[in-house]
């Protein structure tokens, strides 16, 4: 879902999308500003820098933000670049990674300007703010972010700004499919907004086609755990505490598809009566020898003196024959099996590696590689019967 946010410089674009982002935290979002497609300028606008007009279409490489964006839809990894607003040019030789996502938010005051860019869009808004108060923002931004004196900027928002506010920006307000007054102080719009990308999204395109499938509702949280164990600059020692968290929750929410009988139980308050439930009986665990048996210390925290057996999986080489992607073969083969998640990953790259994935699970949670040899017991291998 691609929604495009425009408005005039400093009209609270960038708080309305943080806004969206917030109330959209059980799915994947990623903001893409206009901003960083700024073209580096030559050496000769460079020395006239205070005659260049930032403000004009022809200021945007739309011919990157394009491909940018259309990869993104394709559900595509790229790589933003990173505009520095002091030096009035890219840097080199560092981008930002964004990944697929399901929410991608484009922002910025000329998005709805070129028809390409605004062809792709889901849902177009305007952030309308009033003149004063945009120039006002702009004078606070500028100064302490930017590096500017007070003087240019009043010079620059007369010469340049408002002459382009009113004849490329404002003109794009007629694309809009919401048009947001006051901002990021419209909570009722924001809230609309919101409402209408949960429906349009829906669930996770694998839970709608099976119904045993299970991914817990992301938060802050879950989102920030992910990132720290995909992170391959993670620490062994971070990676295996936020593993383990993330674990506990899957466990956890998984024990809550048991099934479970009403009981009532007398309270120590003068022989109060409470209508509850009694937890399953026989239970026991199976786990996956090597990177499943670091979800028993969960399993065992939640489920006092559970028996836990063991199986192997064994994979015959990565020419993709054995490897096929698990939840749709398991799904197939046990339709009435549940698989609980917290997230899924987009799929298998050409290597037959999980993407965006986090490596080798073992690998890392063990602080192994795979240059060292194991020696395990023989372990006995057990056809899983539908449950």
């Amino acid at each position: 879902f691609l929604a495009g946010v425009a408005g005039g410089t400093a009209s609270g674009k960038t708080t309305v999308c943080n806004m969206i982002i917030q109330q959209l935290h059980d799915h994947r979002v990623v903001l893409v500003n206009q901003d960083s497609f700024y073209r580096g300028l030559t050496a000769e606008e460079h020395g006239h820098v205070s005659e260049y007009n930032f403000d004009h279409p022809d200021a945007f490489d739309t011919e990157q933000l394009l491909q940018c964006v259309g990869s993104l839809l394709k559900c595509q990894p790229v790589q933003i670049p990173i505009y520095d607003f002091k030096l009035h040019r890219r840097c080199s030789d560092t981008f930002r990674q964004v990944n697929a996502a399901d929410v991608i938010i484009l922002e910025g005051i000329l998005v709805f300007h070129d028809s390409r860019v605004r062809d792709l869009m889901n849902m177009k808004i305007f952030v309308d703010t009033d003149a004063d108060v945009r120039l006002a923002r702009r004078i606070r931004r500028d100064t302490c972010e930017r590096g500017r004196g007070v003087e240019s900027v009043l010079q620059q928002y007369a010469k340049f700004v408002k002459p382009s506010f009113d004849d490329f920006i404002l003109p794009t307000k007629k694309y809009a499919d919401v048009i947001i007054p006051r901002g990021g102080d419209n909570h009722v719009a924001i809230d609309l907004i919101v409402q209408h990308i949960h429906t349009k999204l829906g669930q996770h395109d694998l839970t709608k086609i099976y119904s045993n499938v299970y991914v817990i509702q992301s938060t802050y949280q879950i989102r920030g755990m992910h990132t720290l164990i995909r992170d391959q600059e993670t620490t062994k020692h971070d990676f295996v505490f936020y593993a383990d968290r993330l674990i506990r929750l899957v466990v956890e929410h998984g024990l809550g598809h048991l099934p479970f009988q009403e009981k009532q139980v007398i309270t120590p308050t003068a022989g109060s009566v409470y209508t509850g439930v009694d937890f399953c009986k026989k239970l026991c665990g199976v786990s996956i020898i090597r990177s499943g048996e670091r979800m028993e210390n969960a399993l065992r925290a939640c489920c006092k003196g559970i028996k836990i057996g063991k199986i192997l999986i064994h994979r015959e080489g990565d020419n993709g024959k054995q490897a096929p992607e698990g939840i749709h073969v398991v799904c197939k083969k046990y339709p009435t099996l549940k698989i609980v998640t917290s997230e899924i990953d987009d799929g298998i790259n050409d290597d037959y590696r999980v993407v965006p994935g986090m490596g080798e699970f073992g690998d890392r949670y063990f602080g192994t590689d795979e240059d060292m040899v194991f020696y395990e017991r023989p372990v006995k291998t057990v056809e899983v019967e539908d449950m």
